[in-house]
């Protein structure tokens, strides 16, 4: 009230200045089965861990709050080139492809937990320790710090490396521009039917992962089993030769530690065995036989939009009707060839099965074990019984003499008690009935076979 249109007009002349509308740009993402391999995601300046941290302020405090919920990923790519890396779920999601409820197979509740997931793009391993999500081009290891996950990440990194550079040699005796080798449409390289023969006599790249990561937790499982028989076999048969307090609280925790092994062994060989059982699930496993059925069909779609068929009739010249055919569907990307996952998953099965096993035997010394000092316990007992027994008998014979007793000391005048010397004979007498009472009852207690001999 009061402010007349010039003061206004100078309020608004000490307004504050616009915020920039400059919006950050998300960090691109290579496409899940679309990209080449061997071309890596873009570095975003937020999620890279050793990444340039540039920005003022304000953006920091916005990568703070944006990575909260972020968690530790290492990422290999085909040709063993690791990073560490922050995701939070939203990035991993669009990254890989798959639902979120899977990420929550990752989470810390499902700890030794086994579970092995196809999608259509990835695949997602939760086996014991190692939580890993895995599609045809990289893979995706959640807290790859861990103790017990370096042993996973080291021996995946040389064995990427050791075929990359196996690749790369052989790489060198191969011409490219070979029209029997590659077909060319709209800059994509598609191997035909003769080239294909060449990636059968090795594992697909997700195979190669699971290979290894079956490989790792087999390894830790049978060296659990082996110290759990190191140590189970002495406490037992101190156990079966003094049971005491102490060896039984040994042999308990030893069986409640069994019990877990054999539930987490029993877990990854049941995950095992429903894969072997169900064909449709193990080719959705092929990760990289679907990467190149779509990269084929979007290569020969573009071709034929781009009326470049023509072309690829030039550089194939010794090529037929049926062997243009077989691009899209040649022998080698049969859908239902699943013969190296199931080769590959029947080797572990049987290790598994072998580790169950081990565990079974020594289930079965613990409860023969147990079994023996049942054994021991029920004949102490028996003893116990036996000795009670023979206690009762001596007490009715005692009991039958203090009766007498008791009748002559009534105050009551006999004549018995006029006879001179009569009392040593009485007693005596009366003993040796009792004496012989006693006999007559355990002879009869060890005819019934009530007493051993």
């Amino acid at each position: 009230m009061g402010k007349g249109p010039f003061s206004f007009h100078r309020s608004s002349s000490r307004r504050r200045r616009p915020k920039s509308t400059t919006v950050p740009q998300p960090p691109t993402l290579p496409p899940i089965g679309g990209a080449s391999s061997s071309s890596p995601p873009p570095r975003s300046a937020g999620n890279l861990i050793g990444g340039s941290g540039g920005g003022g302020a304000g953006s920091a405090g916005k990568g703070k709050k944006k990575a909260s919920g972020a968690r530790l990923w290492m990422r290999f790519d085909t040709m063993g080139v690791s990073e560490l890396v922050e995701y939070d779920k939203s990035t991993i999601i669009k990254r890989a492809s798959i639902p979120a409820r899977d990420l929550r197979i990752l989470g810390p509740v499902f700890t030794h937990s086994s579970t092995i997931l196809a999608r259509e793009k990835a695949m997602v391993v939760n086996l014991e320790f190692i939580k890993a999500i895995v599609t045809a081009e990289e893979v995706l290891i959640l807290d790859p710090l861990q103790q017990e996950v370096l042993q996973f990440v080291n021996q995946l990194r040389q064995q990427l490396l050791h075929k990359s550079a196996f690749k790369m040699q052989g790489a060198g005796t191969v011409d490219v521009n070979d029209s029997e080798m590659h077909v060319s449409t709209g800059g994509h390289w598609l191997p035909v039917p003769e080239a294909m023969e060449g990636l059968r006599c090795e594992l697909p790249f997700e195979f190669q992962v699971l290979e290894i990561a079956l490989e790792v937790v087999c390894s830790f499982l049978d060296k659990s089993v082996a110290e759990l028989e190191r140590d189970a076999y002495p406490v037992l048969d101190e156990l079966a030769r003094n049971v005491s307090t102490k060896n039984l609280e040994h042999v308990r925790s030893l069986k409640s530690n069994l019990t877990r092994l054999l539930a987490r062994v029993q877990k990854v060989r049941d995950e095992i065995e429903h894969l072997l059982d169900d064909n449709e699930d193990m080719a959705d496993l092929y990760l990289t036989r679907k990467w190149i059925q779509n990269q084929q069909s979007e290569a020969l779609l573009g071709a034929v939009v781009s009326n470049s068929i023509s072309t690829i009739s030039l550089r194939l010249p010794g090529l037929g009707s049926n062997r243009s055919a077989s691009l899209v569907s040649s022998h080698n990307l049969d859908d239902n060839d699943v013969e190296d996952l199931e080769m590959l998953l029947e080797a572990y099965f049987m290790q598994l099965d072998g580790t169950r096993n081990k565990i079974l035997s020594v289930r079965e010394y613990i409860d023969d074990t147990e079994d023996y000092v049942n054994i021991q316990l029920d004949n102490q007992r028996n003893e116990l019984i036996q000795l009670q027994l023979t206690l009762t008998i001596a007490s009715f014979a005692i009991a039958i003499e203090t009766l007498v007793a008791g009748w002559f000391g009534m105050n009551i005048h006999c004549t018995v008690y006029d006879i001179n010397g009569i009392f040593g004979i009485f007693v005596g007498s009366t003993t040796a009935g009792c004496v012989l009472i006693f006999l007559l009852v355990l002879g009869y207690a060890r005819w019934k076979k009530l007493l051993g001999s």
